[in-house]
């Protein structure tokens, strides 16, 4: 059978690609060409920079946060410190490998509650000299969520001029796969099982996006390896706010805890954003901003499909998580279009 792509053309003929003209499909490619050229400008920018992480850790195949600290490191720079509390990073050998650090860096390992205060005291000590140094945390979403968010807090609402990171695997993955509080309604943990008296997790996660952005700090935003060239910008807006917090959350699929093939972790994370459950916007001094539109929304359906964490997930279900995304995605649509 032909491909819709070619002309119908006789045996041993080569193919004719068919023209077409239309507004739309000339929009969609320029989409496409625009996105590719994104990307390439997005390797130029990385590849240019040292690579400041050991080339050989102990991350899990397919690990989306070790591809984004790779990443921020390499635009942080070596002008910068930085704090990774107990969990995957610093359990991959960032903080201790073979007896040294796995960063070229200065790196430390703060307790899990204090990530944020131990920061703030860094980078004090740094403004008296008078160096400007960037100090910046890599924290998964246990020890920012839940055990670290009252000095996260507490830096936010002092105005602590530090860059706070937090990659988002939705579990207390280093441990075994417990749920955190940001771990979303009805995802299957170890803590939150599937059976016959429990269909996973039964409480909606926290919103640390918007829980920050109501602290007023200058910058807020979410982000997503899968999509390089939006993270790497604002990487760079992060690291020019002088007069407070930058807070980046970031999206970090998981194959060992939410079940799903290694080589399919980009996939995965551009789904995640495809289907609205994870937009990419920013907050720069109050003002909301969408940094990717999605030109057709995908059903959420397929990203549950796409992981077992979610296999357990009814019909039903499924329409009420789809209802929820939708109603989501619109409360950040009128935000942006308030301010």
């Amino acid at each position: 059978m032909e491909s819709n792509n070619y002309s119908t053309r006789p045996k041993g003929a080569k193919p004719t690609l068919v023209k077409d003209d239309s507004f739309f499909t000339k929009k969609r490619f320029g989409f496409i060409f625009r996105e590719e050229k994104k990307i390439k400008e997005a390797y130029h920018e990385v590849t240019k920079h040292e690579d400041l992480l050991s080339p050989g850790n102990s991350a899990c195949l397919g690990c989306h946060a070790e591809l984004a600290l790779r990443t921020t490191l390499r635009i942080l720079g070596p002008n910068t410190i930085l704090a990774i509390p107990p969990g995957c990073m610093g359990g991959i050998g960032v903080v201790g490998f073979q007896g040294g650090s796995g960063t070229k860096i200065p790196v430390f390992f703060p307790l899990l509650d204090n990530t944020a205060a131990m920061l703030a005291g860094i980078k004090r000590q740094y403004q008296r000299e008078g160096r400007d140094v960037h100090v910046v945390a890599f924290a998964g979403d246990g020890g920012t969520a839940d055990a670290g968010f009252q000095s996260l807090s507490g830096a936010a609402e002092r105005g602590e001029n530090i860059i706070y990171i937090c990659y988002d695997n939705e579990a207390y993955m280093n441990t075994g796969v417990q749920r955190s509080g940001t771990t979303p309604k009805w995802s299957w943990t170890q803590t939150t099982p599937v059976g016959e008296r429990s269909q996973g997790k039964s409480q909606k996660g926290k919103d640390m996006p918007m829980i920050m952005a109501a602290h007023n700090i200058p910058y807020v935003a979410t982000a997503n390896p899968s999509f390089l060239p939006d993270y790497i910008e604002k990487l760079k807006k992060a690291m020019q706010v002088k007069n407070g917090m930058s807070y980046i959350h970031l999206y970090s699929g998981c194959p060992t805890g939410w079940k799903f093939p290694t080589e399919k972790t980009i996939e995965v994370g551009k789904q995640a954003v495809e289907t609205n459950l994870y937009p990419l916007w920013e907050c720069v001094e109050g003002k909301f901003r969408m940094t990717y539109e999605v030109k057709r929304r995908t059903p959420i359906e397929e990203y549950t499909r796409s992981m077992q964490k979610y296999a357990h997930l009814t019909s039903e279900e499924i329409k009420h998580l789809q209802h929820s995304v939708d109603q989501n995605y619109k409360r950040l649509k009128d935000l942006c279009r308030i301010t």
